[in-house]
């Protein structure tokens, strides 16, 4: 058996600044891989990996991501608010590098599609551009946004309009198997991972046991 190691606040607040990046970033678990597309006044594509997606809601559908403070010019946030769309694109195994690679410092002026090699897409009557390479594809629209004090970070909320998949990839109850889409994830800042289906569980009630409802 492993000795468990304690950390706490001081040793915590202590460590060297990338190390306490990588530590508190991965120390939640695993996290959704997005590219999120927006695009500026300029009609310039912009392209932007979070880790921070999450669901908020399915009626009405709502999603939410957090940005970094906005300090300095954060493209993917300006271009949301100067435009009130984006769009969220799933990283999968074979775009891994390029998707990566969004999280350079590019000038406003240099779309990251250009500068990685993925392909912009524009579908129906969306005017952000989606990533052609995805598989899963969302459109969203601009809702609201909360700003978080403690950190000076700012939590987005989307609408979502329009999502685009592979046929095959979701069940009869709705439910959409990620592998079949060879769909990521993100650990700390800059690991990815592919996961594996272990099993799907009932709806969870007090008088009954957790069974398994995944079809073998």
């Amino acid at each position: 058996m492993r000795k468990i190691l304690h950390f706490d606040k001081e040793t915590i607040e202590g460590m060297d600044k990338r190390f306490r990046a990588n530590f508190i970033n991965s120390v939640t678990g695993y996290k959704s891989a997005n590219l999120l597309g927006t695009v500026d006044k300029e009609e310039v594509t912009n392209l932007a990996v979070f880790s921070s997606v999450t669901h908020l809601g399915s009626h009405p559908p709502l999603i939410g991501f957090i940005t970094r403070p906005t300090l300095v010019p954060r493209h993917t946030y300006i271009n949301i608010k100067d435009t009130g769309i984006f769009t969220i694109n799933h990283i999968n195994t074979a775009i891994i590098k390029e998707a990566h690679q969004t999280s350079a410092r590019y000038d406003a002026a240099i779309s990251e599609f250009d500068a990685t090699g993925l392909t912009a897409e524009f579908l129906g009557n969306h005017k952000a551009p989606f990533v052609k390479e995805a598989h899963i594809k969302i459109a969203c629209r601009y809702i609201n946004e909360y700003s978080i004090e403690e950190n000076s970070t700012v939590l987005m909320v989307g609408a979502i309009e329009d999502i685009y998949l592979p046929e095959g990839v979701h069940t009869e109850d709705g439910w959409i198997d990620l592998s079949e889409a060879n769909g990521v994830t993100i650990n700390g800042l800059d690991s990815y991972s592919q996961p594996q289906l272990l099993d799907r569980l009932q709806y969870a009630k007090p008088d009954k046991p957790t069974t398994s409802i995944l079809k073998k």
